[in-house]
């Protein structure tokens, strides 16, 4: 009984535990899509794979979670706005909604995520 208490405890804790932050290999994380890759390395890549830059780092979800909450379309509007660092349309003049909306999924970890 003593160990499956510590078992359900240790279960608990684990489930209270913050998200991990960015994967070590980050920096070589790039789109799948060819046509994202190349836009992630022209407008993205420069600040969030560059802890200096202060931009949320790729796939770093400590970072990202509490961005996430603030739902999608917030992040979107950022994104094509500008927002505080952020410069309007993250400087891609080739990028489509669509393209941010991925670029944005890619870039904090939840390009699996249904529309």
């Amino acid at each position: 009984m003593k160990y499956l208490l510590l078992l359900i405890l240790a279960g608990s804790l684990a489930a209270c535990a913050k998200p991990a932050g960015p994967p070590a290999d980050y920096a070589s994380l790039t789109p799948a899509d060819p046509r994202l890759a190349a836009l992630y390395e022209g407008s993205c890549k420069a600040c969030h794979t560059n802890p200096a830059a202060g931009a949320p780092l790729v796939h770093d979800a400590r970072a990202w979670l509490p961005r996430w909450h603030q739902g999608e379309q917030v992040l979107l509007d950022h994104v094509i706005q500008g927002y505080r660092a952020m410069p309007a349309t993250g400087q891609c003049a080739a990028c489509t909604p669509e393209d941010f909306k991925a670029l944005t999924r890619f870039i904090s970890g939840h390009e699996g995520d249904k529309p």
